[in-house]
């Protein structure tokens, strides 16, 4: 997978940033998940890199659940550095997290939810022994309703969670565990929470 960095030119790319950049480029696909390179956004830090990912139903997990659907969940993530470690970070890193999955409508009505999705974060990163400082972040729930010539269309809900912390890297390696838990937040959200390895999932409904 090819890096897409926004850099300014006229500053030489920290060897730090580089190194970090390296291990998401090497980001692969794994199973239910696939990963490419996006371009990060512009005016966020002096340097960024970003990554896409989709979670999609094999037809194992169609035949299961009796739906036809491909996508069940697709974010994006996106590593700053600022050599300056600008002090609302406490650091020179910051990630950024989007996160998007459509909900079954019982899940929809939940009013922890909001809790509930906070709380797969911190298991990922947990479960990853990742060390973050100022963590943060939203979940909105999205209501799509159709009208008049769109009218068969049904009713459908999505979790939207935005997130960003500040991760604590003993060498930038080690930013592969934050990558790695937030794959692991992305199939949760998905419905395909990640399993301990040598167990296999059986294919279960969209959270």
């Amino acid at each position: 997978m090819g890096g897409v960095a926004a850099l300014t030119p006229i500053h030489p790319t920290p060897e730090a940033f580089a190194r970090v950049r390296a291990v998401l480029d090497a980001a692969a696909d794994v199973p239910h998940v696939t990963v490419s390179a996006i371009r990060a956004p512009d005016g966020l830090a002096p340097f960024a890199v970003a990554v896409g990912a989709e979670v999609h139903a094999d037809a194992a997990f169609q035949r299961v659940t009796g739906e036809e659907i491909d996508e069940l969940a697709t974010g994006r993530i996106v590593v700053l550095h600022d050599p300056s470690a600008p002090a609302e970070w406490r650091g020179e890193f910051r990630i950024v997290s989007y996160v998007r999955a459509e909900l079954e409508h019982e899940m929809g009505g939940e009013a922890m939810l909001g809790a509930v999705a906070w709380s797969w974060l911190r298991d990922a990163l947990e479960a990853q022994d990742c060390e973050v400082r100022e963590a943060g972040g939203t979940t909105t729930k999205v209501m799509s309703e159709s009208f008049g010539t769109l009218s068969a269309r049904p009713t459908t809900i999505d979790l939207e969670m935005r997130s960003s912390w500040t991760p604590v890297l003993g060498e930038p390696e080690d930013i592969a565990r934050h990558f790695d838990a937030w794959i692991d937040l992305l199939t949760t959200v998905a419905g395909l929470p990640p399993l301990p390895e040598g167990v296999t999932a059986l294919p279960g409904r969209r959270r």
